[in-house]
């Protein structure tokens, strides 16, 4: 059936179309069907229906299908219906929870790719992967199907390192000084990161408060192989865009199945180019990894899955019952970061962390006592000049300094109600506050915490500092901080147990 084209401006979270009821039924369509959209292009696009908001033999269309087709508005296209892709059937299998084959998920990866499927699908999907999960051959077809939706960089420089932290703990800093340390010693390490999907701050978060991250593949090969080590941001450049395009998809449901995270990472890392790669698993009350068990069965899927990729994979499970460091939040952390880059030995735990990452990665270069080289590079300053390389190949100022990095003028101190020790830090009502307070978004905002588990604690002593950017979200962070306090202050005696009836 052809249709005029009408171009209307709706954004809407899927491709979508506008037909009128008479038109439906003559094509033979219902609402949520799928049809094809017939210009010079084609573009298949999800019905909706009317009988007022537009005219019998016009079709509504908004400017990404238009685009597609290759179409003006006034022109006619054809419209016929488009049947549900095969690939649906191979979700249903998943539901089921069979096995599939590496042809079926390769199918359902391009099917998301070029929008074939609805976001309900892809839920359905989702869902799937986190119910009945996917053994480790499905897993190394998912992630090669992802890897292959987009660029696959080539290095000249060989072999290519990278590091990867799991997240899910706030505070997490060490990226660019474990990427510095490793450049310094010699070795490549071409890093992409990501930004906050769900934290307070993700590693391209702050290292744009300092220099360019949103780099193309030209310009990060270029910046790798002369200078040894980038922090880019992943979303910047065409790595399996399949994986971004899911995790819009994931974030508001809440979930994220492990054969989804595994691809997820994995898939980029296959992207990159890696022949090794150290991964760093956080694990800790509130974060994605609660338990050493949990830890060590990542740890070993990531290995695996590695040799089916023919990569050498590492794994550090690191220490995350309370946030790394102090800072929590963009500008917070990159002064942390780059005051430690500079010569500060505190905190001690971002130090202690970034060099033992540091000398996983040494080691399987060949270094001998690979975190004690680790920490020589850091404290003698090559791990800084290096650094400085990097920011300045990005586009930061060659003086940078940690000072620099301001956070917001709106500052609240919240105080201890009782003296005791610190007998636990909540990572989730930390991030709760830091982004009540506006991070990531909010390049000031974000939390100083003054004192850790295990530390005595005076009445009225201030626990952790607040900032942020503007005066009404840092009301909104105080209100957040005082429903969900993250310190639990107790005493040394925790209960007192007795056969003689106390007196009163």
């Amino acid at each position: 059936m052809k249709l005029r084209t009408k171009y209307y401006d709706v954004d809407a979270s899927e491709p979508t179309v506008l037909i009128h009821d008479d038109d439906c039924r003559e094509i033979g369509v219902k609402e949520n069907d799928r049809v094809s959209i017939i210009g010079l292009r084609t573009a298949v696009a999800l019905v909706s229906r009317s009988d007022t908001l537009v005219d019998k033999g016009v079709i509504l269309v908004p400017s990404s299908i238009m685009e597609r087709c290759a179409v003006k508005e006034g022109e006619e296209v054809g419209v016929t219906y488009c049947q549900n892709p095969d690939s649906v059937r191979s979700i249903r299998r998943k539901m089921d929870n069979e096995k599939l084959s590496a042809e079926e998920i390769q199918a359902i990866v391009e099917d998301i790719l070029h929008n074939k499927l609805s976001k309900i699908e892809i839920s359905a999907w989702l869902t799937a992967l986190y119910i009945n999960g996917m053994d480790i051959d499905e897993i190394a077809d998912f992630t090669k199907s992802m890897a292959n939706t987009g660029d696959i960089l080539e290095f000249e420089r060989q072999p290519v390192f990278d590091f990867h932290s799991l997240g899910g703990v706030p505070g997490n800093k060490v990226t660019p000084i474990v990427v510095s340390i490793v450049a310094a010693a010699g070795i490549m390490i071409p890093k992409t990161s990501s930004r906050a999907i769900s934290s307070a701050c993700g590693t391209s978060d702050f290292v744009e408060t300092f220099c360019d991250v949103e780099l193309d593949a030209d310009r990060l090969k270029r910046i790798a192989e002369d200078v040894g080590g980038v922090f880019a941001w992943g979303g910047s450049m065409n790595l399996a865009p399949v994986d971004d395009m899911v995790i819009k998809i994931e974030h508001p449901l809440g979930i994220n199945p492990r054969a989804q995270m595994l691809a997820s990472i994995m898939s980029k890392k296959v992207a990159i180019g890696a022949t090794h790669l150290v991964v760093d698993i956080p694990t800790g009350s509130g974060t994605k990894v609660p338990t050493i068990e949990v830890a060590r069965a990542y740890a070993r899927d990531l290995m695996d899955l590695g040799e089916k990729l023919g990569m050498h994979v590492e794994c550090a499970i690191t220490y995350a019952d309370q946030p790394v460091g102090n800072a929590v939040g963009p500008k917070l952390e990159a002064r942390e970061c780059i005051s430690i880059l500079e010569g500060n030995k505190h905190p001690a735990s971002v130090v202690e962390k970034a060099c033992d990452c540091a000398g996983i990665i040494l080691e399987m270069a060949g270094v001998n006592n690979g975190s004690a080289r680790a920490r020589e590079i850091l404290e003698s300053g090559e791990a800084h000049a290096k650094f400085m390389e990097i920011v300045v190949a990005q586009g930061g100022r060659p003086d940078l300094r940690s000072e620099d990095l301001v956070p917001g003028q709106y500052v609240y101190d919240v105080v201890a109600n009782k003296s005791g020790y610190i007998h636990a830090i909540n990572n989730k009502d930390v991030v709760a506050i830091a982004k009540a307070a506006g991070a990531p978004n909010d390049k000031g905002a974000g939390l100083m915490i003054h004192l850790k588990k295990g530390q005595r604690v005076e009445q009225g002593e201030t626990l952790f500092t607040i900032y942020a950017d503007n005066e009404a979200k840092l009301r909104r962070a105080r209100e957040t901080a005082l429903k969900y306090p993250p310190m639990t202050i107790e005493g040394m005696l925790l209960k007192r147990v007795s056969s003689i009836p106390v007196r009163k």
